[in-house]
C-alpha cells in the first residue's frame, strides 16, 4: 500500500518489467479490499510473467478511449493561446458536437469528408477553418497521447485525407484596399462621423497599418509621447512591438492625451475599447462609396509603403511581419528610429494624397516695387 504526503492510500503492484521498475496502481483503499487488491496483484503479475506489460496496455487504453472532448481539453489547457483565438475554436467545434464523447480513434476520414461538404454547403470558409481547428487538436493528440514507452498510440490523423484527396476549398484571399483615387473621398467621409474617436481610429489604423483589435486595445501606458512611440505588448506575433509616431499622429496623440479619462487611447463613451465599427464603417461607405472593412486600411498601408520603395525588411518590421526562415533578416536589427522616416513618408503621401497636407513646398514671392515700376515703364 503506499500513502501519499496527503493521506491517499492505494494499493500497487511494482515489478521490473522490461528491465525497468514499474509501479502499477491497483485502486484506492475502500473501492478495493486487501484481498481484491491481492487477487488483481496475483493476475497482472501473471501477465507480467509471460512478457506482457500491464501498465502499457492500461495506458494504451486510456489513449485510444480518449474522446475528442478531452483532447479538445487538454489541447486549449496546455497551449498558450488568446481568448479571442478560444473562443474562435470553441465557436468551430460546435460542428463537431455530436463527436465530443466519441473516442479519437472512432472519427474516421469518410467521416470527416462528409462533414466538411455539409459545412461547406453553407460556408467554405468555415468548412475550412473548422477543419483546419480539427487538424491541430489531432496533431496534440498524436504528439501528447503516447504509451509508457513513449510510442505513439494515435498515429494517424483522418484530416489529412482532406489533402489527400484534394478536397480543401479554394478561398480567394481578400485583396482590397483602398485606392489612391479613392483616399480623398473616404477621408472625408471619416471626418464627417460624429465621433471624434471613430474619425481618429480609423485614421490611426491607416497610419500605422495596425490590425483592428491592436488599435482598440492600446492604452495610454503604451504611449510614450516624450519619445513619439507606442508599443504592443500583445502582438498576434507573440512580441512586442514599438512603432514611432508621425507628426501627425503625435499631434492626434496629444490632443487625446488632453481629454482622456479611461485607460484606453481609443475609447467609446463608456471608457471601454472601441468594439461596435458597423454604424460607423456603414456611414463613412454611403457618404464616400467606398465598400471597406478594417483590415483593408492595415492592406492599404502596406501597399503605400510599397509604393514608396519603403525597403522590404523595414516593411516588415512595421507591420510586426515573421521573417519565417529568412536567415539574412535575423542578422538585421531595425531600431524604432530608423522606422520613423519610412513611417513619415507613408503618413505624408496619405495627407497629401487627400489634401491635408500640400503636395510640395509652397514659397511666397514678394516683389519688389522698384522692380515692378521699371517694368511698366519698359512696358513689360
Amino acid at each position: 500500500m503506499r500513502v501519499t504526503a496527503s493521506g491517499a492510500k492505494s494499493f500497487v503492484l511494482e515489478r521490473r518489467i522490461n528491465r525497468k521498475v514499474r509501479r502499477i496502481t491497483l485502486g484506492r483503499y475502500g473501492d478495493l479490499t486487501a484481498e481484491q487488491a491481492r487477487k488483481e496483484a496475483q493476475k497482472l503479475a501473471g501477465h507480467i510473467a509471460v512478457g506482457r506489460d500491464p501498465a502499457a496496455e492500461r495506458r494504451k487504453h486510456e489513449v485510444e478511449s480518449a474522446s475528442l472532448e478531452q483532447a479538445l481539453t487538454d489541447y486549449l489547457e496546455r497551449r498558450h493561446l488568446k481568448p479571442k483565438t478560444v473562443n474562435d475554436i470553441d465557436n468551430a467545434m460546435l460542428l463537431f458536437r455530436d463527436w465530443m464523447k466519441r473516442p479519437l480513434k472512432d472519427i474516421s476520414a469518410d467521416m470527416i469528408a462528409r462533414r466538411h461538404k455539409l459545412i461547406g454547403e453553407r460556408s467554405p470558409a468555415r468548412a475550412n477553418l473548422a477543419m483546419r481547428y480539427l487538424r491541430a487538436v489531432y496533431n496534440f493528440a498524436i504528439a501528447e497521447y503516447s504509451a509508457t514507452d513513449g510510442t505513439p498510440v494515435l498515429t494517424h490523423n483522418p484530416v489529412a485525407h482532406l489533402s489527400r484527396t484534394r478536397a480543401w476549398y479554394r478561398i480567394s484571399r481578400r485583396q482590397t484596399v483602398i485606392k489612391p483615387h479613392q483616399l480623398a473621398p473616404w477621408l472625408t467621409a471619416v471626418m464627417t462621423l460624429p465621433s471624434q474617436t471613430m474619425q481618429d481610429y480609423f485614421l490611426f489604423i491607416l497610419l500605422t497599418g495596425l490590425r483592428r483589435e491592436e488599435a482598440a486595445t492600446l492604452k495610454w501606458t503604451d504611449v510614450d509621447i516624450e519619445a513619439r512611440t507606442f508599443t504592443l505588448a500583445d502582438t498576434k506575433a507573440h512580441r512586442s512591438h514599438t512603432l514611432p509616431l508621425s507628426d501627425f499622429l503625435l499631434e492626434m496623440v496629444e490632443r487625446r492625451k488632453a481629454g482622456a479619462k479611461g485607460q484606453y487611447v481609443f475609447a467609446d463613451l463608456h471608457d471601454r475599447k472601441v468594439s461596435n465599427l458597423r454604424y460607423a464603417i456603414e456611414k463613412v461607405e454611403n457618404a464616400s462609396s467606398v465598400s471597406f472593412c478594417v483590415h483593408d486600411l492595415r492592406r492599404t498601408f502596406a501597399t503605400i509603403a510599397e509604393s514608396l520603395d519603403i525597403p522590404a525588411y523595414a516593411l516588415k518590421r512595421l507591420l510586426n511581419h515573421a521573417t519565417g526562415s529568412d536567415v539574412t533578416a535575423g542578422y538585421i536589427v531595425v531600431d524604432v528610429e530608423r522606422l520613423r522616416p519610412p513611417m513619415q513618408r507613408i503618413t505624408d503621401y496619405v495627407l497629401r494624397t487627400t489634401g491635408l497636407k500640400d503636395s510640395a513646398e509652397v514659397i511666397p514671392l514678394k516683389e519688389k516695387v522698384g522692380l515692378r515700376n521699371k517694368g511698366m515703364k519698359n512696358g513689360i
